[in-house]
């Protein structure tokens, strides 16, 4: 992370992830070397691996503690086609668990080579080597993913790398832990901030289970069954495959295990924003959510075979989530085939009311009164008003889409979106009628084109909002009053930057009276590669300033999450000049900075800045225009 300034300027706390320069991968790999830094737990363990390749087609070549001879390191290999069986002259390991040592393998040719410490431990000739390939796996713990054997290496890893060339002993001597040398590895974790992430960007996607974990800058091999596995993108399913063969409980059980273990590890996956629990989930609309019984319950769009549906989770602290059985979905004999946008009020019995649109059909409606809110019955009578026909009366007026409902008085309204958007208005859920338009007038900052859908309409301050997306802007909002069934606006503002990801907005009202909103994070990811796609905003309070001015604040509850503070102050910048914080890093930090602007131009933070500065994210303040810029220009390469 670097603090910028363009004139002199005083800053107060920062931080980032900073990621490692990339290598290329390996077409081809033949001669190699394998090093790691090891404190084995017990010297009386075997079988297990501290670092191995493997190409996931029960061939590999690894670093392996006690499996021919007690004691001994060894260059483990698929049939011991490339281990030396006769270990009798090689030296015990008698290094305490408190000592790292440093176990380097090198292939070369037809000899492999074994140093600890530096220093020569074994040498013998082979028939021949290995070739692995670009699609090859590495491996922590197991001595290889095929193997049945349920042996572990247990201990510490300080830092582990894989070298596509064979090193020579001076080289080998001069390595050092957690720092790059001169010749650049393949493959090289240094566990460093707390991620299992290859730092040259081979083996990007990781797996860590059966009790490994990183702590304090190392992979920590302990528990039941630890392991850890490192694949390139996209390639993970195959370890997964695997993996559920070689368990010894149901292929369900194993599966459900392995997927966890993977979204777990998956440096991509945010940590304490709303996910999707699996799959893909495109589009992800929040929606259905309403403060009930204690709880805040939330819904989403998510695909299955049955088409689009809502899942359905619930918490008591929008921290922590428990998923429930999907609340709407297309069942035989539905007119629906799928459940698009939509929201949830309370009727007039005080029951929890569904309005959403049809997948079709048109709009339709779900109750249900249950505590737990965990089974809706849609009403017989769906849709309550179908989609228009083409070129009738009616498609001129409406369109049957993205509603949003409420109880005023002892009627029901809703906002039907589209181009058009319109209100409609009932005496009971099951017969409507249409209203007239919803807006009285539109503004000048929103174009012709612009539609209004996931609308959100509810009173906020002195004013009513209309919260809502266009399909080509993203989130955006109207305020105005809402008088004589048609909403007059007076203003209007984006919550999205031009090709922002902000999107499907959807709010509810809580017991405390705050105004609490989730947006959809767009997220174009390949969920086949990745197992999953779907991620929301954080939950944030809106509220009216005194002035009229949207005030937007994330939840308080996020504030429970807070550990590990670090205070940097009384930092001067110079015109042009910029510092980065050492000892503050990190891809999921809470940021609070104040500054001094003095007479500066411009200043700001960069963060998520590789250490060559190829990459990064700026965040600029520009006083004399009251702006604040991120610049995504460089965020990724």
């Amino acid at each position: 992370m670097r603090l910028i300034a363009k004139s002199c300027v005083c800053l107060l706390f920062m931080g980032v992830f900073l990621p490692s320069p990339r290598a290329e991968n390996p077409k081809k790999l033949v001669d190699k070397t394998l090093v790691v830094w090891v404190a084995l737990a017990d010297l009386d363990q075997g079988r297990g691996s501290a670092l191995t390749l493997d190409d996931g087609e029960s061939h590999f070549d690894g670093i392996v503690y006690g499996e021919i001879a007690p004691k001994r390191w060894m260059a483990g290999s698929d049939a011991f086609t490339r281990t030396q069986r006769d270990q009798s002259t090689w030296a015990e390991e008698t290094a305490s668990p408190d000592t790292f040592v440093q176990i380097a393998i090198v292939y070369e040719g037809n000899r492999i080579t074994l140093y600890r410490d530096g220093e020569d431990y074994a040498s013998y000739e082979i028939k021949g080597p290995r070739t692995f390939d670009e699609n090859s796996f590495a491996v922590f713990g197991k001595r290889h993913i095929d193997t049945p054997d349920t042996s572990r290496l247990r201990g510490r890893i300080d830092d582990a790398r894989i070298y596509g060339e064979p090193l020579s002993q001076d080289q080998i001597r001069g390595l050092k832990p957690n720092a790059l040398s001169d010749v650049k590895p393949i493959a090289w974790w240094s566990f460093e901030e707390g991620q299992p992430k290859d730092r040259m960007g081979w083996l990007t996607d990781t797996i860590l289970t059966g009790g490994s974990r990183i702590e304090e800058g190392c992979l920590v091999l302990e528990g039941e069954s630890p392991i850890m596995v490192a694949a390139p993108e996209g390639l993970m399913d195959r370890f997964l495959a695997q993996a559920s063969k070689m368990d010894d409980t149901s292929e369900e059980i194993a599966g459900q295990r392995a997927l966890r273990e993977k979204f777990l590890s998956d440096p991509h996956r945010p940590i304490y924003h709303f996910v999707s629990p699996e799959g893909r989930c495109y589009p992800f609309d929040p929606n259905g959510a309403i403060y009930w019984n204690g709880k805040y319950h939330l819904c989403y769009i998510f695909q299955d075979e049955r088409g689009h549906c809502w899942g359905h989770a619930s918490s008591e602290d929008l921290l922590h989530w428990r998923w429930h059985t999907p609340a709407l979905y297309p069942a035989p004999g539905d007119v629906d085939t799928g459940i698009f946008s939509g929201n949830c009020f309370v009727n007039k019995d005080g029951e929890a009311t569904m309005l959403y649109h049809g997948v079709g059909a048109g709009n339709c409606i779900a109750t249900s009164g249950e505590p737990g809110l965990d089974h809706w019955t849609k009403l017989p009578s769906n849709p309550i008003v179908p989609i228009p026909e083409k070129g009738s009366a009616e498609e001129k007026l409406y369109s049957s889409w993205d509603p949003h409902g409420w109880l005023e008085g002892d009627a029901y309204y809703a906002i039907f979106g589209g181009h058009n958007p319109t209100i409609f208005k009932g005496q009971t859920l099951d017969d409507w009628e249409y209203v007239g338009p919803l807006l009285a007038n539109n503004m000048p900052d929103v174009d012709d084109f612009e539609d209004v859908s996931c609308p959100d309409f509810f009173p906020i301050g002195n004013k009513t909002m209309l919260l809502c997306i266009s399909h080509s802007r993203g989130c955006r909002y109207y305020l105005g009053e809402w008088k004589d069934e048609i909403f007059h606006p007076d203003f209007h503002a984006r919550m999205n930057w031009p090709g922002g990801t902000c999107f499907a907005p959807e709010s509810l009202l809580d017991n405390q009276g705050r105004r609490i909103m989730w947006a959809w994070v767009l997220d174009r990811r390949p969920s086949v590669e990745y197992g999953w796609s779907g991620t929301m905003t954080l939950p944030r309070v809106l509220s009216l300033g005194e002035d009229g001015v949207l005030r937007i604040e994330p939840v308080e509850e996020l504030q429970r999450l807070r550990q590990n503070e670090k205070t940097v102050s009384e930092l001067t910048l110079d015109s042009g000049e910029s510092k980065s914080l050492e000892g503050v890093a990190g891809n999921a930090i809470e940021l609070v900075a104040t500054f001094d602007p003095k007479d500066a131009d411009r200043f700001g933070i960069k963060v998520l800045c590789s250490p060559d500065g190829e990459e990064e994210t700026a965040i600029e303040v520009d006083p004399s225009k009251d702006q604040i810029k991120i610049d995504v220009s460089n965020s990724s390469l």
